[in-house]
């Protein structure tokens, strides 16, 4: 569903993603671990279209995205949802009107079909009856979760989640991972999760990604990850500070 090649990505000297490959499989759940700063969510802006590569491939199911016209790219970025790392909604707004932001402005819905979207949305990630709360009045959790109504309300093939569990108490951040299995599970979904959360990453990972220096230095099962013979990834899954990476 999912094939980077060759990707490279810099922002003036700082070489971000330096020949980064990666393969999804579509319904898997891939996850992409790395330290701070390794260009984990530049990986997930490029995946889908916010930012362009320097140079490399982006496939998504079959279709070279990095040569499509803007036209094209609104298009395919339909396939898609995200879940920001702060969930990033509009505060001017209530929750039913961030839920149906983008179905306003991009599909051809009646506010009817548009209000039952919103409401069945907020019901697939437990929130119903919220619809006219601000943002203000919502726990970290809450916020989360509103985010992921906003990005499931297309009915995405394609789910991207760019640190989930960040900000939110293991209790919570637990609910996020059963949420993102729930999905997977009843939409279908390919999902691709940034984390660098060991405990998140174990429970919704089919397969994990080491992302290390702007390439992806390992990919395996989470057993497989767990016994990796790598240092490098045996210091960061265990947080350890000493070790081959470099701080």
């Amino acid at each position: 569903m999912i094939q980077v090649v060759d990707l490279y990505k810099s922002f003036g000297e700082n070489d971000v993603l330096c020949g980064a490959n990666l393969t999804v499989n579509k319904g898997e759940t891939m996850v992409v671990i790395g330290q701070s700063g390794s260009g984990k969510s530049v990986l997930l802006k490029l995946v889908i279209g916010l930012i362009k590569p320097d140079s490399g491939q982006i496939f998504i199911d079959g279709v070279e995205t990095t040569c499509l016209n803007e036209y094209e790219l609104q298009r395919m970025t339909k396939k898609f949802g995200m879940l920001f790392q702060g969930a990033a909604l509009f505060d001017s707004m209530t929750v039913a009107e961030n839920v149906s932001f983008g179905l306003e402005r991009h599909d051809h819905c009646s506010r009817g079909e548009i209000k039952g979207i919103v409401e069945e949305s907020l019901a697939k990630v437990g929130l119903q009856g919220i619809e006219n709360m601000m943002p203000y009045e919502l726990s970290g959790g809450m916020k989360k979760r509103v985010g992921l109504a906003r990005a499931i309300a297309y009915q995405p093939q394609i789910m991207l989640y760019d640190e989930p569990s960040t900000g939110l108490d293991p209790i919570r951040a637990d609910s996020i991972n059963n949420l993102i299995n729930k999905l997977k599970k009843e939409m279908e979904v390919t999902s691709v999760v940034i984390t660098h959360d060991m405990v998140s990453a174990y429970k919704v990972a089919d397969r994990i990604a080491m992302l290390y220096e702007g390439k992806i230095i390992e990919v395996g099962t989470p057993e497989e990850i767990r016994n990796s013979k790598s240092g490098i990834v045996q210091q960061f899954i265990h947080g350890q500070a000493q070790g081959p990476i470099r701080e």
